[in-house]
């Protein structure tokens, strides 16, 4: 569940370090205001503390930058090398990668990363609905009570998510 969480953060946040931050945040917090819960109900209390999280990171970000300049955004250039590796959702049960060719393997990682970037345009709403649903695999109830949405919404969210995906893909000639 942590690592499916912290990737769905960092799909969010675009930042790795803030979304180790907030989801090991909302772990201690599911560890003690929900201990005494059944095992059952902890996956989707979990995921409603994560996005409750999530949102107080952004408001936090809001204000903070409403007050002080960071200076480091003054400096030239990006990080345009982020530490996300969508290659390690390829792998199989047993934890190795599939046989494939080298070349393969290249065309993979190129196809991933515009999956990747094509996810993060997609906007917020759209984005939680799609990565609730088809990443963390909750269903329309539980997705609708984790965004605090009607399950319409969720649907419509979804919908949209595939759709755009699916259009910004076929016209970078990729058909899955």
């Amino acid at each position: 569940m942590d690592r499916r969480a912290f990737k769905r953060t960092a799909y969010v946040v675009r930042d790795d370090d803030a979304a180790l931050d907030i989801v090991q945040d909302a772990m201690i917090k599911l560890a003690e205001n929900y201990f005494d819960r059944p095992a059952a109900e902890l996956p989707l209390l979990f995921q409603r503390i994560l996005s409750n999280a999530t949102m107080d990171y952004f408001r936090r970000q809001k204000v903070r930058n409403a007050v002080m300049t960071n200076m480091s955004d003054f400096e030239g250039g990006g990080d345009a090398d982020g530490d996300f590796d969508l290659l390690e959702i390829l792998e199989t049960r047993d934890g190795a990668l599939g046989a494939l060719s080298a070349a393969d393997e290249v065309s993979r990682a190129q196809i991933l990363q515009r999956i990747d970037a094509e996810v993060q345009e997609l906007p917020t709403r759209q984005r939680e609905a799609f990565l609730l649903r088809y990443w963390e695999e909750l269903d329309v109830a539980e997705t609708a009570s984790v965004m605090g949405c009607s399950e319409g919404s969720v649907k419509t969210h979804c919908s949209r998510a595939v759709h755009a995906l699916a259009k910004a893909l076929k016209a970078k000639g990729i058909t899955l």
